[in-house]
């Protein structure tokens, strides 16, 4: 205890943490100090910032410590600390992949949500690292929400990591909820291993990217199409990896009405292309949606849908996922029968045994 210089440390009932100059108990006295408040003014501290930055280290250094000094240890924190007693720790650290049990990322992830959903209530700790990761970010971010949403409900107290936009504004904009990220110096591309709670960091992909070679052109496209409008990355001024919370609502504000902006010159421009194709019944076209090939069974209505039949089964499609293969004056003869091709073969043997005699009870049926 005394070479790593570790004290006896406050505890306390009512949820609250404040760590001073922690340092992790495995990395000792070569760690950067951790400065880190919860349990007052909210009990959800949402770390966002660059891979590599210290956002997970900071998670188990506040693990570590909790259990340490839950178990009659002393802990390496600066004097004026304290921390909670908790009758449950539970964690979702790693990205628990596993080969022989057959787990994704993602399905690592939900199992270790699963049993934190089962224990955590308002005598818990919660803590959670790269929220959502692993499966589609529209989705990841909607789902780590509402886990956030839940375990919050639960009265838990919550540490999460997360690189997600909508995550971030989402504990700017929620009650009990604070922002925190770790600083990173851009322009030495080097992590400061801070906290800094009351603000949001960037993950800086781009001028990561741009800093290890990336042509500057790809990154100013790749911005682009993050943000729909364009930004220039030659010069690289004022760059500031933290916001504070006024600039942040700002910022977003700017962002949306951008994205407005940007969707309705989309609209416009998609409008002043558009074009009817005009197929006729009977053309061969490739369905992009479904990667197959079919045939107009009726032409398009007023909302642009068309009527195609594939492997004998009509679907409604929009005309811009058609692609004209063959037209039909170069598939079927003039004035070509149409009916022949899209009825069932048991109507066609109905048809010509008709032609031939009247049978008692014979019908023919068509789908409409």
């Amino acid at each position: 205890s005394c070479s790593l210089d570790m004290k006896p440390i406050q505890l306390n009932r009512a949820g609250i943490i404040e760590i001073y100059q922690g340092r992790h108990p495995l990395l000792g006295q070569e760690a950067v100090p951790l400065d880190l408040k919860i349990g007052q003014n909210y009990r959800a501290l949402i770390i966002t910032g660059p891979n590599t930055g210290g956002k997970t280290v900071a998670l188990k250094t506040v693990g570590l410590l909790t259990l340490m000094a839950q178990c009659g240890l002393h802990v390496p924190v600066a004097e004026g600390s304290q921390l909670a007693v908790f009758s449950n720790i539970l964690c979702d650290i790693g990205d628990g992949q596993s080969i022989e049990q057959s787990l994704s990322t993602f399905s690592a992830h939900v199992k270790n949500i699963l049993m934190i959903m089962e224990a955590c209530n308002e005598s818990a700790l919660v803590i959670m690292d790269e929220m959502g990761a692993g499966t589609d970010p529209g989705e990841g971010h909607g789902f780590a929400i509402a886990v956030l949403e839940e375990v919050f409900r639960r009265g838990a107290t919550i540490l999460a990591t997360t690189h997600y936009g909508e995550i971030k504004e989402y504990a700017l904009n929620t009650p009990g909820f604070e922002n925190g990220c770790m600083a990173f110096d851009i322009k030495t591309l080097q992590p400061l291993y801070k906290l800094q709670i009351g603000n949001w960091g960037d993950s800086n992909a781009f001028l990561i990217a741009l800093r290890l070679g990336m042509d500057r052109h790809i990154i100013e496209r790749a911005h682009e199409i993050t943000y729909g409008e364009r930004a220039n990355y030659e010069i690289e001024t004022n760059i500031n990896s933290v916001l504070d919370q006024e600039d942040l609502k700002i910022e977003m504000a700017e962002k949306a009405e951008m994205q407005e902006v940007y969707k309705a010159k989309e609209s416009r421009e998609r409008n002043s292309h558009y074009s009817k194709k005009n197929l006729k019944v009977g053309d061969r076209v490739y369905v992009s949606t479904m990667q197959r090939s079919g045939v107009i069974y009726e032409e398009e209505n007023g909302r642009g849908e068309v009527v195609v039949m594939v492997m004998g089964k009509k679907y409604v499609i929009n005309q811009k996922r058609l692609t004209l293969e063959i037209d039909r004056q170069d598939l079927y003869p003039e004035n070509y029968d149409m009916d022949i091709i899209f009825e069932s073969k048991e109507n066609r043997k109905k048809r010509k045994t008709i032609s031939k005699r009247h049978v008692e009870g014979l019908t023919i049926e068509k789908d409409e």
